[in-house]
């Protein structure tokens, strides 16, 4: 029996029984007592005084977890995959959509407000630098357990607290079961219509907490971007960052043909036949050896069909030519790159980079222009040897000096041949066709010494010191050719060989330092250049001139910031504009260079707003840029119906102004985030066409829309926007052509049970102020998907362009002509796919 004790202090117990009982007391925070108590009788009357004696107790710790959607901490911010899910991801690409503030564009680029992220690491190790679309487009969504946002990046992690950086990273974490075991998944869908479609997707990893590797391939014919842009891969570029150095060196190529695709999504427009493979290793061998390697083959198919009508209308001048397409392109690419990083010591670390890439490409059309039919036919190649090294020596807690040395070799090689001959006007030559072969290889070498200083307050100097060589070797031959005669006529003005070189020897100082709450920043550049150019005859330039820059950083409070800057910049003249004979650029155009030195003058300012932080439910950027050329490359041309020919010339005073903005607001009424951006261009410039007088072209471009996207946790969700587009053109004070167009689109999401969800989409694309037969455009897709069995197998019907639009106009405006382009489309199919996990 037991007993409570009453208000009084006593308890009271009373039983029948009789013989030798335990009386058990406790209390918490007492030390429990047994006594020992003989019952004679039943009249007995026992009364005891028990005091017991005061003990401490220790209660299991008990821990309760919950997980926030976004956790702010300070320069980091971490966003929980699983709240931000809504049953219909794929891959990584799709869930960064989700996410407020991160900007994805249509291409796969991932931007913070307007910066771009600097790369997407897996678990803190990075294997594509600026490629990460390989990664986002690829990986399967499932493993992922965090997408972390590093503000402030530094790539060097010895900069880190002593650079003043603006950039982005992200960083994907993995859920525990996703570690230290092989894993991934296989892909395989087919559309058995008349044309047979096929998609096949497969990716196999493990991330080890020494090792890691990551496989991917990815074969489809349904237009499916695979890779974004490789070059991105291949040449990551970054802007005034330590040890960037050669990152904007890059052989010129010539021409290009076939490129123009109407501003659709690439699953629509391409019609491809890819096959690519990526093999990635990260090898820790030790506690400061880290090895990297990167294998890449792309072997491609596109097809691609078009006509275009263009008008033309020149002072009084006007006429319509007409063109007809149907064109392939295949090209392979075999890229390798090994990272090699070795840390000295805790403060010293050596970096090596070392890059190979070759490909080759076939361009081949039949091309019917103004009722004239003939073929064309271009061939490049190109290959790229790329070496860098940094030595990095952070001396003292703030003091690093960065070492940094690099050696490119270049070549880009394009053969062109059109057949039969069709430039009787310009060539007084009975040819039956024409070739152009062209070369560039492109050496660069460079060192430079970087020497930063972080000071009290946050005050930041910064000492450069370098030197750089280019040397471009350009070659390019403009055949007449006679099948009958088997020869070659070589006009002399279309011909090219020189060998230009370039030097620059420069100091810059960078000071960094705080006044109040604002930040003063103050650059000078001081360039000793030397250029040599040796073609027919053999010229040089010598001089020395001063790059002044100023900046200001305010941080008014935590939620409002400005930054600012302003530039005088000079620029010296590259390959692609001082050639002295005339080069084919494409089918019907051709083009020379300037034939001498320069250097052009410009001033550039920049100012940014910002208002909120990732943590509050409104975000706000605005970003301006004003660029005032003093001296710009502009073209002098003869335009006929047949035939462009120009050539390049200096003029005075060009003027260009950007604004972007863009803002988030998250409606916690609906549970929706609010997406809103406006922007504007505005150029204006010179240039002559047919022996007129300069024109002074006035261009400008007005962007804005909105987006809706829900975050809804239960059966439904949504996404809506809408963006217009509006262009004009105006020549000298003549009535301007303009048109304005729009993109509307529709996604809805339904999760119907845990095992099956459908994806509806739809699209609508009106042209406006141009008279063309058909201004509006629709598009709709479908995706249904069942879970057979969870992380393991799931099936899936998918549908692509089910109104069967199979034709699509483009419109283009420039300052002499307008052209209406029609591309063909993917077809209607309907595919049924299969995703096994493992």
């Amino acid at each position: 029996m037991t007993s409570n004790t009453k208000n009084e202090g006593y308890f009271e117990l009373k039983t029948s029984l009789k013989g030798v009982f335990n009386l058990n007391v406790s209390s918490l925070s007492y030390e429990a007592q047994s006594i020992k108590i003989v019952i004679e009788s039943n009249t007995s009357n026992i009364k005891k005084n028990i005091v017991l004696t005061p003990k401490v107790t220790e209660l299991k710790e008990v821990v309760i977890q919950t997980r926030r959607p976004i956790t702010v901490k300070k320069d980091t911010v971490v966003f929980d995959a699983k709240s931000f899910t809504q049953g219909n991801e794929q891959v990584v690409e799709d869930l960064l959509k989700k996410i407020p503030g991160l900007n994805v564009q249509s291409d796969g680029t991932i931007k913070i407000g307007n910066q771009e992220v600097e790369k997407v690491m897996i678990d803190g190790d990075d294997l594509f630098e600026k490629g990460y679309k390989i990664l986002t487009k690829n990986m399967p969504v499932n493993p992922i357990d965090k997408v972390i946002l590093y503000q402030n990046y530094s790539n060097n992690k010895h900069l880190k607290g002593i650079e003043n950086s603006d950039k982005v990273a992200l960083n994907l974490t993995l859920k525990e079961d996703a570690k230290r075991v092989w894993f991934g998944n296989l892909l395989l869908g087919l559309a058995p219509q008349s044309e047979i479609r096929h998609e096949i997707r497969g990716n196999l990893m493990n991330f080890g907490k020494k090792n890691k590797y990551y496989f991917i391939t990815n074969l489809n014919n349904i237009g499916r971007d695979a890779t974004g842009d490789i070059s991105h891969l291949i040449r990551p570029f970054r802007i005034d960052e330590p040890s960037s150095l050669g990152d904007t060196q890059k052989a010129i190529q010539l021409i290009n043909v076939n490129n123009e695709l109407p501003n659709l999504s690439k699953k629509r427009t391409v019609l491809n036949n890819v096959k690519m493979i990526s093999l990635n290793s990260i090898f820790t061998l030790s506690d400061k050896v880290k090895v990297k390697t990167l294998g890449f083959f792309n072997l491609d198919k596109t097809e691609y069909y078009k006509d275009a009508i263009q008008v033309f209308k020149i002072g009084n001048l006007s006429f319509q030519n007409t063109e007809k397409v149907i064109a392939n392109k295949r090209p392979i690419t075999g890229f390798g790159k090994l990272d090699f990083t070795y840390d000295i010591s805790k403060s010293m670390t050596l970096e090596y980079t070392g890059k190979i890439n070759h490909t080759d490409e076939l361009n081949q059309s039949n091309l019917t222009f103004n009722a004239a039919t003939f073929n064309e036919n271009l061939q490049r190649n190109n290959e790229l040897l790329d070496q860098k090294a940094v030595l990095t020596h952070k001396w003292k807690e703030n003091k690093v000096l960065l070492l940094t040395g690099r050696y490119i070799d270049e070549t880009t090689q394009q053969t062109y041949h059109i057949n039969p001959f069709r430039f009787s006007d310009i060539f007084d030559d009975k040819a039956s066709f024409t070739n152009q072969i062209s070369k560039n290889r492109m050496k660069f070498m460079g060192i430079e010494a970087h020497i930063m200083s972080k000071k009290t307050q946050g005050n930041l100097w910064e000492l450069k010191l370098g030197g750089q060589r280019r040397t471009d070797q350009l070659s390019s031959s403009f055949q007449l050719g006679n099948d009958e005669q088997e020869m070659f006529t070589k006009p002399q003005v279309f011909q090219n060989d020189l060998t230009y070189i370039s030097t620059d020897v420069y100091l810059s100082s960078k000071n960094r330092f705080k006044i109040k709450q604002i930040y003063l920043v103050t650059q000078l550049d001081l360039h000793h250049l030397t250029n040599s150019l040796r073609d027919t005859t053999a010229t040089s330039q010598t001089l020395s001139f001063v790059v002044p820059k100023i900046g200001l950083d305010w941080k008014i409070n935590e939620s409002h910031k400005v930054l600012s800057s302003y530039t005088y910049s000079t620029t010296n003249l590259e390959t692609a504009d001082i050639y002295k004979g005339y080069i084919q650029t494409d089918f019907r155009s051709f083009s020379k260079g300037l034939g001498e030195f320069n250097q052009l003058n410009a001033s550039n300012a920049i100012v940014q707003y910002t208002l909120g932080n990732w943590s509050d439910k409104f975000f706000a950027n605005i970003f301006l840029a004003y660029v005032k050329n003093y001296d710009f490359v502009s073209s002098s041309s003869i335009v006929t119906s047949n035939a462009v020919i120009s050539e390049k010339i200096l003029i005075k005073n060009r003027v260009y102004w950007s604004l972007s903005s863009n803002i988030d607001r998250y409606l916690t009424a609906i549970n929706t985030n609010l997406k809103m951006v406006l922007g504007a261009t505005k150029s204006s410039f010179q240039n002559r066409v047919n022996a007129q007088e300069l024109r002074e072209i006035n261009n400008q471009m007005v962007e804005y829309g909105f987006e809706l996207r829900s975050g809804f946790k239960g059966k439904f969700n949504y996404h809506v926007g809408s963006k217009w587009t509006s262009t004009q053109f105006r020549v000298n004070t003549n009535t301007a052509n303009s048109f304005t167009n729009n993109l509307s689109f529709v996604d809805i999401s339904l999760v119907l049970n845990d095992r099956c969800n459908l994806q509806l989409q739809a699209e609508r694309y009106y042209f406006g102020n141009l008279a063309q037969a058909r201004n509006t455009y629709y598009f709709m897709d479908f995706d249904a998907r069942y879970i057979v069995k969870e992380n393991k197998l799931t099936l899936s019907l998918a549908g692509n362009n089910l109104l069967n639009t199979q034709n699509f106009s483009n419109y283009t405006l420039t300052d002499i002509s307008f052209t209406q382009t029609t591309f063909r489309l993917q077809p209607r199919y309907v595919m049924l796919k299969a995703e096994l996990r493992f």
